[in-house]
């Protein structure tokens, strides 16, 4: 290890109480938006009668919208505990929440083929979950609800981990910087794929919300 105290660059600036939890673990952090979201003015009148969101981003954009309450009796589906927690504190009913979206397919496919589904995504959606529904013939549409932007920049400091929270974060990172022997502390299997073949040491946190991904850092650097 380069330090006795490990330094830590988190990929996205953390929330005061996420942050808290490695400053008081001990470690050096530096924090930056690797990425930037920008919610777009949806339209929201070929919405079908069940929705899919994927994300918190989809549904903070949906829910600025001024028609955004008639939506409140349309059963939803989301990946994520965090997102159905949104959905639900402004008055959506959740169906079913999975952690990753080909589980959420896998349910959709094999109880509810022959509903009508809107899917809330971003610009830089995975194909899984759209894939999935087409080569079933599940009848749904795609509504662009928010643009993932690129914020990258170089990083002088010497890292003993970094922390990654989506594939567009590392595609960001990489165009700045490399990886050598740093730790890639990933939320989840679709972000650690993204580093495939680029990073040598890669952890994936036991479930996919940033707390983990702070809980698998600690763990991690504990046994070293």
């Amino acid at each position: 290890m380069k330090h006795n105290t490990p330094r830590i660059l988190s990929t996205k600036k953390l929330l005061p109480n996420q942050r808290a939890l490695l400053l008081h673990a001990g470690f050096r952090l530096i924090e930056a938006d690797f990425i930037k979201i920008e919610y777009r003015n949806t339209d929201l009148s070929h919405v079908l009668d069940h929705i899919i969101f994927t994300s918190k981003n989809a549904v903070k954009s949906v829910l600025q919208h001024k028609n955004s309450a008639g939506l409140k009796d349309k059963p939803c589906f989301c990946v994520g505990k965090k997102t159905a927690r949104l959905l639900e504190q402004n008055g959506f009913k959740v169906i079913t929440q999975k952690d990753y979206a080909k589980e959420l397919a896998a349910e959709i496919l094999r109880d509810y083929a022959h509903s009508g589904f809107t899917f809330f995504c971003g610009n830089l959606r995975k194909d899984d979950l759209p894939e999935a529904l087409s080569e079933h013939h599940v009848r749904f549409n795609e509504i662009e609800a928010y643009t993932t932007l690129m914020t990258p920049r170089k990083i002088t400091s010497p890292l003993d981990g970094i922390l990654f929270f989506s594939p567009s974060g590392v595609e960001s990172y990489l165009t700045e910087n490399s990886i050598t022997d740093e730790v890639c502390l990933c939320i989840g299997t679709t972000t650690a794929r993204s580093l495939e073949g680029v990073a040598k040491n890669i952890v994936i946190a036991r479930a996919p919300e940033v707390e983990s991904v702070i809980a698998g850092t600690a763990k991690y650097f504990e046994k070293i």
